[in-house]
């Protein structure tokens, strides 16, 4: 009927998201995210730190998890100098963050076929204000100095010759924390929109659920699959081997650390990296092995193999991980999309997933105290270790490796697509209509989304 239709009546009580569930969102992440960061330090020996800096090293760690701008200082008197600096994400606990925030996220939207932009920005902007006042909050917190010990030397005699009192610290750069951090909330909440079957869109952005969904859901399933692989194997090592409380410290701190760079590993990629002084890698042994030498190292699967042959299981494990994703990707799209168009999506998919773990991954640190322009005086106080990837390279084997995967899991779903087409849900979405369309909500209000 022509004319102007009445506003539509949802038959559900419309769902709320003011600043209760906002503040429910954002403390459950935090929450867990200084749980998960206080039980890793925990087990790795940080609270015996003196002065009372557990509690600071905590909310540091939570800083570092979200992106922020953590900066170490040293301090040795008037004729030394101290160098420190780290660069490193404990992505172990930038994930238990994600996963509450961006389920709180989506909570008060379930039940919803199309929600306004305006709509989605209000809810996101309850959550950012909520979340900013946090940032600033572990910002200040974020801040402590320790002494150095110089133990009984050459390098002791000196620092009391000369009055050294050799110190490091950190501190934290609250503008930029505050911008990474809200760029990182942004993130998770874009990502928990595109990854959620049933969370509503905007009415010009339905068409993403065919093409950007199924993609961006297959490669959270495999990144989360590499930690529970990477899990697994942990637990294995701290049973056969023992060092319970290293291991448990790597689980909570920086599990996705080592395992999403074992995926691009299996892809081919390379990574440079070296391992100098009292630092180290705590798993796998392999590791500290292959790149505890004088000069920069190369990380890859021929470098593995060579030191243990059962490596090559890395490749193995992508192949089966990728086609299975993509299956699902391919099973999850309209059946009008043709093998081909899976493969270029899976290659972008799964090339940014890539380019965002050399980006995350990447570990730097180190630290070096010289007297009178003597460095590297002994004593255990000088070290490095860094591990960056040849980034350009890792991005093209995974575009190689998702056009491979997503043409064959294109053709492996075929047949499933075609029972869903011959039933009628083939070509058609729950929220679109049989020509492609966006379906308008009924008067009624929209039902549940498919859950299929």
């Amino acid at each position: 009927m022509a004319g102007v239709s009445p506003p539509p009546v949802s038959a559900r009580p419309a769902a709320r998201h003011g600043w209760a569930q906002a503040v429910a969102a954002v403390l459950s992440g935090v929450a867990v995210m200084v749980l998960a960061a206080a039980l890793g330090l925990w087990a790795a020996g940080a609270a015996d730190l003196p002065d009372g800096a557990f509690p600071r090293v905590v909310a540091a760690t939570v800083v570092a998890a979200v992106g922020g701008s953590l900066e170490l200082s040293g301090n040795a008197g008037a004729l030394a100098e101290s160098r420190a600096g780290l660069t490193v994400i404990p992505l172990s606990v930038t994930l238990a963050g994600a996963l509450p925030i961006g389920a709180g996220f989506l909570r008060p939207l379930r039940h919803r076929a199309v929600a306004s932009a305006r709509e989605l920005a209000g809810w996101a902007a309850r959550i950012a204000v909520l979340w900013l006042l946090v940032l600033i909050g572990l910002a200040l917190v974020a801040r402590q100095t320790f002494a150095v010990d110089v133990g009984n030397g050459i390098l002791s005699g000196l620092a009391g010759l000369f009055d050294v009192s050799p110190r490091v610290g950190f501190t934290t750069d609250v503008p930029l924390t505050v911008l990474f951090g809200l760029m990182w909330l942004a993130g998770v909440l874009i990502l928990a929109l595109l990854v959620a079957r049933g969370a509503p869109l905007p009415g010009r952005l339905l068409r993403c659920q065919e093409t950007v969904r199924p993609a961006a859901h297959a490669m959270v399933v495999l990144l989360l699959a590499y930690v529970v692989i990477g899990l697994v194997t942990a637990l294995i090592t701290a049973a056969v081997r023992g060092n319970a409380p290293a291991v448990l410290a790597l689980i909570l701190l920086g599990l996705p650390n080592l395992a999403w760079p074992a995926l691009t590993v299996g892809l081919g990629a390379t990574w440079n990296g070296r391992v100098d002084g009292p630092f180290g890698l705590p798993m796998p042994h392999v590791l500290d092995a292959i790149l505890r030498t004088p000069d920069v190292s190369e990380l890859n699967l021929r470098s593995l193999t060579a030191y243990d042959g059962r490596w090559w299981w890395l490749v193995v494990v992508d192949a089966v991980l990728l086609l299975a994703v993509a299956v699902r990707m391919a099973a999850r799209s309209p059946a009008r999309v043709r093998p081909w168009q899976h493969a270029v999506q899976l290659a972008v998919a799964l090339a940014l997933t890539v380019l965002m773990i050399g980006l995350l991954a990447r570990v730097s640190a180190h630290y070096g105290l010289s007297l009178l322009g003597i460095g590297d005086l002994g004593g255990g106080l000088s070290g490095e270790v860094y591990l960056m990837p040849r980034l350009w390279q890792a991005v093209g084997l995974g575009a190689l490796w998702g056009l491979v995967a997503g043409f064959l899991g294109g053709l492996l779903a075929r047949p499933v697509l075609r029972r869903g087409d011959m039933s009628g849900a083939g070509n058609s979405s729950p929220l679109t209509s049989r020509r492609g369309t966006p379906a308008r909500p009924s008067a009624e209000g929209p039902g549940p989304p498919s859950e299929g």
